[in-house]
């Protein structure tokens, strides 16, 4: 990462509450504070944080994601971080669930529209999709950048690190009765592609849905190096790229790929 030895990632794990926006910018400010005070690089929120899944009134939470852009360019200035997380996106009649990385200097580094609608609970339905992959450079480095349902689908975070990517950040509302599956997918997508998963999930109720929390950060050799459970959490953890390097010398599986056996 731009010849850096580690990078600290944070994540804040809270419980997004459906269509109050200001709550949960003072829940993600409080956790950027407490990031910052920790010195560290990077703060992940979780998968639409600002709103929720609100969907019947997706098109008002969208048009306040400008201003609440604006403030996490105060605050990545003000506490010297990168900050990331989904917002609603309106372009062109259409609403994307899309992450947002603001930079250490306040700047848009880059953004991502989710690929992959989760159909199961309809966003397919509410959600236009998005239709390319996006590793975007950082001031620590590129970072690729996923989406929740993403994790299901390999080829798109092997792409990422393909480009390039150390680093893959991944803001969810993962729902507690499938968290088996985001641990092990989680710890999968960072063995099979030698690199760090940067997971933020939500936590809480809404409506009858638990979602699961359990956010992590996952080194490239699959060891959980700082996480937490269902409950709302602040954390962050090293990451020690010089480790990444020197695992990719001694397995060097993206080098011994053999793409033309993989065609359908």
């Amino acid at each position: 990462m731009k010849n850096r030895k580690s990078l600290k990632a944070g994540i804040i794990q809270f419980d997004v509450k459906l269509g109050d926006i200001a709550s949960n910018i003072d829940t993600a400010s409080e956790g950027i504070e407490f990031l910052g005070s920790k010195n560290a690089d990077m703060a992940l929120l979780p998968e639409m944080w600002s709103c929720s899944f609100d969907n019947e009134r997706l098109g008002d939470h969208a048009g306040e994601t400008p201003a609440i852009l604006e403030k996490l360019s105060r605050a990545a200035v003000g506490n010297n971080i990168i900050i990331a997380g989904s917002l609603p996106e309106a372009s062109g009649g259409d609403i994307f669930n899309t992450l947002y990385v603001i930079d250490k200097d306040g700047s848009l580094a880059g953004s991502y529209r989710k690929v992959h609608r989760f159909s199961l609970t309809e966003e397919n339905n509410y959600f236009s999709a998005g239709t390319r992959n996006v590793v975007c450079e950082t001031s620590v480095g590129p970072v690729g950048l996923m989406i929740c349902y993403d994790l299901r689908f390999p080829e798109l975070c092997r792409s990422l690190a393909l480009k390039g990517a150390l680093v893959v950040i991944v803001p969810a509302q993962w729902p507690l009765v499938r968290v088996r599956h985001w641990n092990a997918l989680l710890q999968a997508r960072a063995i099979e592609n030698q690199l760090f998963m940067v997971a933020a999930n939500r936590c809480g109720d809404e409506s009858d849905l638990k979602f699961g929390g359990h956010s992590q950060i996952v080194s490239p050799l699959g060891n959980v190096l700082a996480g937490t459970g269902p409950q709302p959490d602040t954390f962050c953890a090293e990451l020690d790229f010089q480790e990444l390097e020197e695992y990719r010398k001694t397995i060097p599986c993206l080098e011994e790929r053999m793409p033309d056996a993989y065609r359908i």
